[in-house]
């Protein structure tokens, strides 16, 4: 199972472990995604960072449209199916179904950025904003399988 972390709010003001834990994750912006591994360290750091990022399980369908619109490669290049062919032998599609079992990674492929820079949510995040909690109705921490429609928002 994989992760998708967004996230919502900047660091202004905040205190170096925050920053630094965002840099390990790879979340140098507002509204960049990453796709992380279910493991317990990456748990205890999403856990860590819970009032500025939102995650939940990824499906193969989001992962396919990141890949396709949002993902990137060295020189700012939109990632292709030809690249793709060139470098791994599959397109977007089987390369999205691979990563989503966990028989490959982004890793994989060599010059692929592993975070993904999305616009803000249309129609914004939920109805309280983005200081509270998404159980409570705001936009932040955990959300399960809802981060799908999130996310496709923001492509």
């Amino acid at each position: 199972m994989k992760f998708a972390v967004v996230q919502v709010r900047g660091v202004i003001g905040t205190s170096k472990k925050i920053k630094d834990s965002l840099k390990m994750l790879k979340l140098y912006r507002k509204n960049s995604c990453v796709i992380l591994e279910n493991n317990p360290v990456y748990i205890g750091m999403l856990n860590k960072l819970k009032d500025f990022i939102t995650w939940g399980e990824v499906n193969e369908e989001t992962l396919f449209l990141l890949l396709k619109n949002r993902g990137r490669i060295v020189g700012n290049k939109l990632l292709t199916d030809d690249y793709l062919k060139g470098k791994l032998n599959m397109v977007i599609k089987d390369f999205a179904a691979s990563l989503h079992s966990g028989k490959t990674n982004l890793k994989d492929v060599p010059g692929l950025k592993p975070y993904f820079r999305l616009c803000p949510p249309v129609m914004g995040y939920e109805r309280a904003g983005i200081k509270k909690p998404y159980s409570m109705g705001g936009a932040l921490g955990y959300r399960k399988d809802n981060i799908n429609e999130l996310i496709k928002r923001m492509i």
